[in-house]
């Protein structure tokens, strides 16, 4: 007969993985203050808490000529530390692209200001998920996720704002991670089935 775990042993169990689960969901750690100031910093104002960064967008009379993203992360906004929330502006030109890339930290919740914009997401079964996003709609990248947005529109710009779970939700861009790095050649060869000038020829085209 199979031996059975004692009730207590069990609740245990079962409290320590919801622990687990709960950390791993987790994007940034919770902070044992109610913000968090940097260390060379001994006395903020209400200063610190403003972010001015996106007043360029407000003045701005003529659009990016190309994929142009402003930030406000907590390396551009400190007080961002430890809050668990970032944010971007994404503008788009004419046919532009913003590739194929992840955010390891945080899931990414885009919505379309203006303009129209084809998005899509690839899962961990390798099922791709795609959309044509009309202004007013929202869409979601989950976390850790290869995704990516094109606006397909030769005439005009869409403006995005994406909101992030994390003060610093990172960005690994599959392009410049796999070709503008210094991996071998071959490696990347061997990788994507294909020869050695192939691979030289997409870090060229990168690096100019």
């Amino acid at each position: 007969m199979a031996s059975r775990i004692p009730t207590m042993k069990l609740l245990s169990l079962v409290l320590s993985s919801f622990v687990i689960v709960q950390i791993a969901l987790a994007s940034d750690p919770d902070v044992l203050s109610d913000f968090l100031v940097p260390a060379n910093q001994n006395n903020v104002g209400g200063g610190f808490f403003t972010y001015t960064g996106m007043r360029v967008l407000v003045n701005q009379s003529t659009f990016p000529a190309n994929f142009t993203i402003l930030k406000a992360s907590m390396v551009e906004f400190p007080a961002l530390n430890g809050q668990s929330v970032s944010y971007a502006v994404l503008q788009y030109p004419a046919s532009s692209l913003n590739p194929p890339h992840t955010h390891p930290r945080a899931a990414e919740l885009l919505f379309l200001v203006d303009g129209s914009l084809e998005v899509g997401f690839v899962d961990t079964t390798n099922k791709l998920f795609t959309q044509s996003l009309q202004a007013g709609d929202m869409f979601i990248f989950p976390k850790g996720l290869v995704h990516y947005q094109y606006n397909a529109d030769p005439n005009n710009p869409p403006i995005a704002i994406s909101s992030f779970g994390s003060a610093n939700a990172g960005t690994v861009s599959l392009p410049k991670t796999l070709f503008a790095t210094s991996i071998d050649d071959t490696i990347l060869a061997k990788s994507f089935e294909t020869d050695v000038s192939t691979i030289q020829a997409l870090k060229a085209g990168l690096a100019s």
